[in-house]
This record gives C-alpha cells, structure tokens and sequence, in this order.
C-alpha cells in the first residue's frame, strides 16, 4: 500500500505534489480562491447595502436604531476571541503540541457556538418585535417610511443568515479537525488543514466586521 512516510519517518508529500511546500501552498491556494467566490456573494450584498443607504439615508439611520447594539458588541468581542484562540491552535499544532492545540479549539469552537446563540436571542427579540420580514412573517414599523425600513432588515437578516450559515459550516469543519487532533495521527497533515481552517475561520471574522458597522454603527 502506498505510504506517506519514508523509511527514517519522514513525511513526504502526495503523489501530485513534488515538495510538502507545494502540496501545503496549493492547500492554501484552493481555499483562498474559495473565499474569493465568496467574496462575490457579500461584496454585492454589501454594495446593494451602500447603494440603498445612499438613497436613503435617514430611514435606514432610524431603523438601525432598533437593532441590539449591545448584543451585537458581545458578539463581536466573542468572534473576535475565537479569532485569536484558532490562531492559537494553529500555533500549537505547528509546535506539534498536542494538548493546546485541543484546548484551543475546544475554545473557538465553544466561542463561535456561543456567537450563535446570542444572535439566536437576537433575531428572536426582533421576531416578537415584528421586526423580521423573512418567511412571510408579519412586518410592523414604528417609524417613517416603512417600506424603505422593510429593504434594512431585508438586507440586515440576509447578511446575517449568510454569515451564520457560514459559522455553521466553519464550526462543523472545527469539530471534524478537533476529532483528528485527538486522535494526532499525521500532526503535519492537521498542521497544514488547521491552516487551511483558519484562514475559512479568519474570513468569517472579517465579513462581520462589515456587517457590524455597516448595520449597527451606521446609525447617524
């Protein structure tokens, strides 16, 4: 059977790749044209965004002001969190250190599930406030111009609904890679797909950055 190891324990590279640099770069390179088709998907939400509050600017400056800023603060200092923890796994498993790189990401993991519960209690507040105009559900404004606020939590629960569906897959790809971790087989294959994780993870980070001050800072 073929092997990734030679003889003195060495790992080699798979058959495609001729180097373990190359192999580890090609890694890299798929995901991050990955995230480029990705960015297509946000970026032209995020112009739809600019072009509307451009237009209209006051109504979407008002309904910002019912969305839970304090919340989502919370959730930005969790994300940011989990950002640095994966960092750490990664670090650790470049050090071949076992035991931290579990606790590391036992960490983000348990960050980023917490990420999403707080924005679960967030769309439920908003839901029992007939904020949420998704699914049919009824939508009913306090302010001026209604049908214009209506396009903001369009736009707010689309972003929002990407970005947690994208934490979803990124928590689910975690939870897979914690399972190799423990068993710690081939620590320089977990070494190079933590890396490839993290960047996916770091991604995630970033798009919500946007979300936060394109729809909660934005409110003047």
């Amino acid at each position: 059977m073929p092997t990734n190891e030679r003889p003195g324990g060495e790992t080699q590279p798979e058959i495609q790749f001729d180097t373990m640099d190359q192999q580890r770069h090609a890694g890299l390179l798929g995901m991050w044209m990955f995230l480029l088709t990705e960015l297509l998907l946000f970026g032209g939400l995020f112009a739809a965004f600019a072009i509307l509050r451009v237009r209209h600017g006051a109504v979407f400056a008002e309904a910002a002001q019912h969305l839970n800023l304090t919340l989502a603060a919370i959730n930005t200092a969790l994300l940011f969190s989990s950002g640095l923890t994966m960092v750490l796994a990664e670090l650790s498993a470049g050090a071949r250190r076992r035991g931290p790189t579990v606790l590391w990401m036992l960490a983000t993991i348990a960050l980023g599930a917490a990420f999403l519960v707080i924005k679960g209690f967030e769309w439920y507040g908003e839901f029992r406030h007939q904020l949420m105009p998704v699914l049919g559900l009824p939508f009913h404004y306090p302010g001026e111009q209604p049908g214009v606020a209506e396009l903001f939590f369009n736009l707010y629960f689309i972003a929002t609904g990407l970005h947690a569906l994208h934490m979803l897959i990124g928590l689910g790809v975690l939870a897979a890679m914690l399972a190799l971790v423990r068993r710690w087989r081939r620590p320089d294959r977990i070494d190079r797909q933590l890396h490839v994780a993290g960047l996916y993870w770091a991604f995630i980070d970033v798009v919500w950055i946007f979300i936060f001050t394109c729809f909660y800072l934005l409110r003047a």
